[in-house]
């Protein structure tokens, strides 16, 4: 801030779009270590907070006619149950708990951090690639589990050619192991790219000819972001039930 108003006062312009991802210590200064609380910590607690004052408080008081929160609650509990079933079949409804918690954290997330001077803890490989990873072992895991050696006709592709079939295998075991990498930059590169271009939008606000088309831009980019946030947490979540449903079936 001190070096945008800093290029201001010399007739220029001074900003850095990125300057809104950096972590930092919450208290204090100094390097962030393995234990540092940071602003990345509060934006995710703020997140666990409002999932449960939507989810646990807001329906505490269930009614016929449903409360505005409790309306929430129960349309995205229907989405997301109804997403699973649909993708994964009945098999997978009892693994909803873990795809909601997933979807919850991540629209939340995305939603907070739309909040002027909020931190979007999504636009962060760090977290976005942690939740990737834990859908990647989960699934694997879980495919093994119920199939055994069978999990990895996954694989094996036995409607081709023969012939082709060892090269399709080696693309399938190829893409398979990219995808907690696609999974998780899909999420935080469209986080991250909304928000850098608000700030830059914000940027040109500061010069007089062109304030009211940048004004009309954030707005326009604003909203945007809105849809994008909603978007992607359905992504998420979506990818996450058909690499569970590859673990359930995963014969091709």
């Amino acid at each position: 801030m001190a070096t945008e108003a800093h290029g201001a006062e010399e007739g220029g312009l001074v900003f850095h779009p990125m300057d809104q991802f950096i972590v930092k210590p919450l208290f204090g200064q100094g390097d962030v270590g393995a234990f540092t609380i940071t602003n990345v910590t509060l934006w995710m607690a703020l997140t666990v907070v409002a999932i449960i004052a939507l989810l646990v408080f807001g329906t505490s008081r269930r009614a016929i006619v449903p409360t505005r929160s409790q309306s929430i609650a129960e349309m995205i509990y229907g989405f997301v149950y109804k997403m699973v079933e649909d993708v994964t079949g009945k098999d997978g409804v009892k693994y909803f708990p873990y795809i909601m918690t997933l979807f919850m954290f991540i629209l939340v997330s995305n939603f907070l951090g739309l909040i002027p001077g909020a931190f979007t803890t999504t636009s962060h490989i760090a977290v976005t690639g942690v939740l990737a990873m834990f859908v990647f072992l989960a699934v694997t895991i879980l495919g093994f589990v119920i199939n055994g050696f069978g999990f990895l006709g996954l694989f094996w592709v036995s409607s081709a050619p023969l012939a082709l079939r060892p090269i399709l295998a080696l693309i399938e075991v190829i893409s398979y192991f990219v995808r907690p990498v696609s999974h998780s930059i899909r999420l935080a590169g469209n986080m991250m790219a909304g928000h850098a271009v608000i700030k830059v939008f914000a940027g040109f606000a500061a010069i007089a000819a062109i304030s009211p088309l940048s004004i009309v831009a954030i707005t326009a980019m604003y909203g945007l972001e809105i849809l994008v946030s909603g978007i992607q947490a359905y992504v998420f979540a979506i990818l996450t039930c058909v690499y569970l449903k590859d673990a359930l079936h995963p014969s091709h």
